[in-house]
């Protein structure tokens, strides 16, 4: 399926977005247009590419995660994997550029790979058949999904299950939708390695009876430690899992302000009135609090686990820790405008030495969008009209 504008899940048409901007008039005004670089830049200012690295060029770009309706294709979804470029931000703009050279990317049925990857969404007892193809792959994988009750033998954990998917195999695992809730999978061989070089994602379980807010969106927190995918893209840098130095911060795979391109980052677009719900999934080794300007939100799940409506209370902080899950949601009803939404360990808002950039993201009014101040946060973002 193809991306909605804003993060994945319910977004604007790009033809509407361009209508709620007031027309590509000001974007042009502000510069917004063929804006990516031509020179071939897309490494960090620190690293000079060896002639290995530079053959990374033949290596596909990842997408943006797509959200997969398993439930719309008899209950069943295969999934690739593949190596990837990943361009964290291309721009030269707040710090950039940053990309990750070599990442190894999952996609369904054949689709484009992507860090994050696809985004499962299911109901509750529509139990699911995942197949992982690995006809095409290149090393050993498996799948592992969080929250959900499974048999033994289709954890996904090669040491007590036994079962490993080879290059030039596939494997179908037998996953339940038993737990509602929002659930993160990943592959668990060599998971030290293969999560921090990109393989992982959203199982999103419906409950039955699911009422959606007005907008729904989904987001994956990273810290990363780019020595790793740097290292495999042939570069002479040594990556240590015991001594991690994190050094790029993504939601949903982007940095600030690639974070807040419309159709490549996941800015969460809304009109005034609307309820807003955001699943917040940590796929990284850090904890994050996640802070939202100007709006007192609620905790409305927190790993597959409804809160009680006694418990539920507002606030604008909330701390998603390693494999942890919150929903949160949030009415818009403040002064429309454009409000951040970041972690609070304010050096995981950076890009190398550049403030503000990493794990930034943002709240968009669409009234907001037809100003200067917009305009100028596209250009920095690279969004072309």
């Amino acid at each position: 399926m193809s991306n909605p504008i804003g993060a994945p899940g319910d977004g604007l048409s790009r033809r509407d977005f361009v209508k709620a901007t007031g027309t590509a008039g000001i974007l042009g005004i502000a510069g917004c247009t063929s804006l990516e670089s031509n020179d071939g830049q897309g490494t960090p200012q620190s690293q000079t590419p060896t002639t290995e690295s530079a053959s990374q060029t033949d290596l596909p770009t990842t997408a943006p995660p797509e959200v997969v309706n398993v439930d719309e294709q008899g209950n069943q979804v295969t999934i690739q994997s593949q190596p990837a470029r990943h361009d964290v931000h291309p721009l030269d703009s707040m710090g950039g550029p940053v990309e990750l050279p070599q990442v190894w990317a999952f996609s369904a049925d054949g689709g484009k790979p992507s860090v994050p990857g696809p985004i499962l969404r299911t109901t509750e007892g529509e139990d699911m058949e995942v197949t992982l193809d690995l006809t095409d792959g290149q090393m050993p994988h498996t799948l592992h999904f969080h929250g959900v009750t499974k048999t033994w033998e289709n954890d996904g954990v090669p040491t007590t299950t036994g079962i490993t998917v080879q290059p030039g195999e596939k494997h179908t695992y037998e996953i339940p939708a038993n737990v509602p809730g929002t659930h993160l999978y990943h592959c668990h061989y060599q998971t030290h390695r293969h999560m921090e070089m990109g393989m992982y994602g959203i199982l999103r379980v419906d409950p039955k009876g699911y009422e959606p807010a007005d907008k729904e969106y989904f987001m994956t927190l990273r810290d990363w430690d780019s020595r790793l995918p740097r290292q495999f893209a042939g570069e002479d840098v040594s990556y240590d899992p015991r001594n991690r130095r994190p050094d790029v911060f993504t939601i949903n795979g982007k940095s600030a302000p690639r974070t807040l391109h419309p159709e490549q980052g996941s800015p969460i677009i809304v009109k005034q009135g609307e309820t807003v719900r955001v699943h917040l999934v940590n796929a990284g080794y850090m904890s994050h609090p996640m802070h939202i300007h100007n709006h007192r939100f609620r905790v409305i799940e927190k790993d597959g686990a409804q809160i009680p409506d006694a418990a539920v209370h507002e606030q604008d902080v909330a701390n998603i820790v390693p494999g942890g899950r919150k929903t949160i949601e949030f009415d818009a009803t403040v002064d429309p405008g454009i409000y951040l939404m970041h972690c609070h360990k304010v050096n995981h808002v950076m890009n190398g030495q550049t403030y503000p950039g990493g794990m930034l993201g943002g709240i968009v009014y669409e009234s907001a969008m037809d100003t200067d101040i917009f305009a100028n946060l596209m250009e920095y973002a690279g969004y072309e009209v």
